[in-house]
């Protein structure tokens, strides 16, 4: 062969064409046939008159290059070489399986001689070989048949080892019957271990929680008893060690002449997977988790602004805020429900946001609903939220006021202005202390302390059937009245004292102070709109001020001012006990004070504001423990 010449226009040599095998001649460098014999041209060109010199020995295996590649190199490399890896294009149908070798000629860059040899035909040949020698002992026929078979469960085990899956056999009464290679690496266990053995007992005896798996449920028993195909997506098989593998697996049934005689249970390792999916919903419940706590700050935020600059503390010293002074120590440590009546602009919201603040609720945010602000169809909504396409226009998952208010308190301002309709879902949530917001059937608890307030009169609503008794009877655990400006008057000249010292509210200059005239006309006048009024007219008065006089303006001019109603015959004038009185005397000492800048006498002083001699002054404040150096702007308290 050594000498076989290449050249084309001579006649191929006879024993190369006369071989058995297909034979060719290749230069892989050029990637062209040199030389084929009959049987190659028969294998590869499908025809005795066709031929395959000079064509591309890649495209006579289509879709193989890489192979051909890796075999060439190898022939050149190593001076001969074998794969079981190539096969040529098949023209008449069927798989076949060949056996290519190649041997090198004239040197590392020389061609090469490829022969095909087909296994298939080389296996007949080997099985009629084994029968002839056996056929005079009588056994041809049986060797000839074991071979087969034998050939048949080599390859079997081939793939069985091969497969990068779990495979396990079960027999119809559910003992072991095989495991491969990659099953036992998973599980555990050797095949000598568990062969024999009873399946479910040996691997998939409990559930994910530890409780007992009874075989009866079992996907991989089912398969043959009822003869169908079971797939499982996330299910637990025990290895060796006691520890869980996370696995998904189908369950096919074995039939031989249509009876079903076990199953065959091809498996995966999904933990990789499922700790990642873990970790995805994890971080998803984490999104939704921050989502939801940005939306509570933001709405604590708005709540904040929106009370920028308003007073938060209750000013005054009569009997009356005194009296609710008390109550707000009272019920602030326990979580009663309370209800604050009163007119408009006597300061509700300041008593439900002092509970709140004197309560252990104070680290979370109390929560402010305008009843009377909130549409009837947009009630459940406001309240307590919804998801995502409840209805038009509900284009996000919105949280509801009560979920706001977890852990902190909800003031339910107007409340006499929930329609009747509606009552009955907030006296639900109030007993029950959980909500579904609209459009979703998941039930959340909250922890909400509820305070509500009102300038109605609930007990009349009730009895005219506009308001819920038993809503009433569990908003009205601890009452709280808010008493209007003109029934304690003397908490007027603090109001506004302390109105006027707001920072920002006084113009760039000396601040304005009020005259003792000032004082009397602001206590005489009515004040139908309560502290709100006197916020106005206080504001107003700073607007309008000059030279540092401030120009009380009070509503419906000066007669409408002064409170003239004369008291009527034969009524006794109302009785003041000397602790009120005294009470009384104290705070226009300390309002005194705090106008004249700690000042006794002289021009603005207090003794001036009060119209007395500064000595009478003197051994007031003395009387009432009070240090008028402590009222000097700057003065350290």
């Amino acid at each position: 062969m050594a000498q076989l010449s290449f050249d084309l226009g001579r006649n191929p040599v006879a024993a190369f064409e006369a071989l058995a095998e297909a034979a060719l001649v290749v230069d892989p460098f050029a990637d062209r046939v040199l030389a084929a014999n009959d049987a190659a041209r028969r294998l590869l060109a499908g025809g005795e008159g066709a031929d395959v010199v000079g064509r591309s020995f890649a495209e006579l295996h289509p879709g193989q290059r890489p192979a051909l590649v890796v075999f060439t190199d190898a022939v050149l490399t190593l001076g001969r070489h074998w794969t079981r890896s190539l096969s040529p294009a098949p023209f008449e149908g069927g798989a076949a399986r060949y056996e290519y070798s190649g041997v090198r000629l004239e040197g590392p860059r020389g061609p090469i001689v490829v022969t095909i040899a087909d296994l298939d035909e080389r296996r007949r040949r080997d099985a009629d070989a084994e029968a002839e020698l056996y056929m005079r002992d009588g056994i041809a026929e049986w060797r000839k048949v074991e071979r087969f078979f034998q050939e048949v469960e080599r390859e079997n085990q081939l793939i069985l080892k091969a497969a990068g899956e779990g495979v396990y056999g079960v027999n119809a009464e559910g003992t072991t019957t095989f495991l491969n290679p990659a099953a036992e690496r998973m599980l555990g266990w050797n095949a000598e271990e568990l062969v024999g053995k009873n399946m479910h007992a040996t691997v998939h005896h409990h559930h994910p929680d530890g409780s007992h798996y009874h075989n009866h449920d079992c996907p991989i028993y089912g398969a043959f008893r009822d003869g169908a195909v079971h797939t499982v997506t996330d299910e637990v098989f025990w290895k060796k060690d006691g520890s869980p593998l996370w696995v998904e697996y189908t369950s096919t049934p074995i039939k031989d002449r249509g009876v079903v005689v076990g199953a065959v249970v091809v498996f995966r390792d999904i933990g990789q997977r499922r700790e990642a999916d873990e970790k995805l919903k994890a971080a998803l419940a984490e999104v939704d988790a921050l989502r939801e706590k940005l939306e509570l700050e933001n709405a604590y935020l708005q709540e904040e602004i929106r009370l920028e600059g308003r007073h938060r503390g209750i000013v005054g010293a009569s009997a009356a805020i005194q009296t609710t002074l008390r109550q707000v120590e009272l019920v602030a440590p326990t979580d009663a429900s309370v209800l604050v009546t009163g007119e408009s602009g006597t300061g509700k919201e300041l008593i439900a946001r002092a509970i709140h603040e004197a309560s252990e609720r104070r680290e979370r945010p109390m929560i402010r609903v305008n009843c009377a602000a909130i549409p009837r169809e947009l009630f459940e909504s406001e309240f307590f939220g919804h998801a995502r396409g409840a209805f038009t226009g509900a284009l996000r998952d919105r949280v509801g006021r009560f979920e706001l208010a977890d852990g902190g308190t909800l003031f339910l301002d107007e409340v006499g202005e929930i329609p009747l309709e509606q009552q009955g879902k907030l006296l639900r949530v109030l007993q029950e202390g959980q909500i579904e917001r609209v459009g979703e059937e998941k039930t959340r608890r909250v922890d909400v302390r509820v305070i509500a307030a009102t300038n109605r009169d609930l007990e009349a609503e009730v009895k005219r059937g506009a308001f819920r008794r038993d809503l009433f009877f569990r908003l009205n655990v601890f009452p709280i009245h808010a008493a209007p400006l003109r029934e304690r008057p003397e908490d007027i000249p603090l109001l506004a004292l302390h109105m006027l010292g707001r920072p920002g509210r006084a113009p760039a200059g000396r601040a304005p102070s009020l005259t003792e005239r000032d004082v009397r006309r602001l206590v005489a006048y009515d004040w139908p709109g309560n502290v709100r009024e006197l916020e106005n007219v206080i504001e107003r008065a700073l607007i309008t001020a000059r030279d540092g006089r401030l120009a009380i303006d009070l509503p419906g001019g000066e007669a409408a001012a002064v409170r003239a109603e004369p008291r009527p015959a034969g009524k006794a004038p109302a009785i003041v006990s000397e602790d009120d009185r005294r009470a009384r005397d104290r705070a226009a000492l300390v309002f005194a004070l705090e106008a004249a800048g700690g000042r006794v006498s002289g021009s603005g002083g207090a003794a001036e504001l009060l119209g007395v001699r500064p000595t009478t002054l003197a051994s007031r404040l003395k009387a009432a423990g009070l240090d008028a150096r402590s009222f000097r702007r700057g003065a350290k308290t």
